[in-house]
């Protein structure tokens, strides 16, 4: 999936572009069942973190600003057949829900969502709309003592354009019609 992804081969460059420049972490992922998946993840954060992320590196759905920006965007009955199964095994779901509730009214009324999951480490996502491909997720990440409402303040203007760019340059690439 790596070498034959148009969206990822356009995609990694701008990426590594943002992440140069502000000295943040920036990762394009796929739901893979409950987990999401990292098809490529730049790390330049500003501090250094015990967290590194890999390309093809699993993090749950439920818990991270990439899942529940996914599920922002989901089809309804695969959203509702991962929320039965995370409140089949998560005692913490009832919270979990509400959180999650949260994520996906934040894409939809601004375009993504935070999550702060990993201690002092606050991520932001949002989910490509591409015209000939379903299901990416774009987000960018920081290890920072900062809130998850100051960080948000500060990369959610990038995180955007970044996707916008991607969008812009995948849309008008040929040839269209690439699925994943």
């Amino acid at each position: 999936m790596r070498t034959g992804s148009v969206v990822l081969q356009v995609a990694a460059p701008l990426m590594r572009t943002l992440a140069e420049k502000l000295r943040i972490n920036v990762g394009l992922a796929v739901a893979d069942r409950s987990e999401m998946v990292y098809l490529e993840s730049i790390r330049y954060n500003r501090r250094a973190s015990l967290r590194n992320v890999v390309s093809g590196q699993r993090v749950p759905i439920e818990l991270t600003s990439l899942g529940r920006a996914w599920l922002a965007v989901a089809p309804a009955d695969a959203r509702e057949a991962l929320f039965a199964e995370f409140a089949a095994r998560r005692t913490d779901w009832p919270r979990l829900r509400k959180d999650i509730g949260k994520a996906i009214e934040s894409v939809q009324q601004r375009g993504w969502c935070v999550a702060s999951w990993q201690p002092e480490v606050v991520a932001l996502a949002a989910p490509l709309k591409l015209e000939s491909a379903w299901g990416y997720v774009l987000n960018v990440s920081v290890s920072s003592t900062e809130s998850s409402g100051d960080v948000a303040a500060e990369l959610s203007a990038p995180l955007l354009a970044l996707g916008q760019k991607i969008t812009r340059a995948v849309d008008t690439r040929e040839p269209a019609g690439e699925m994943r």
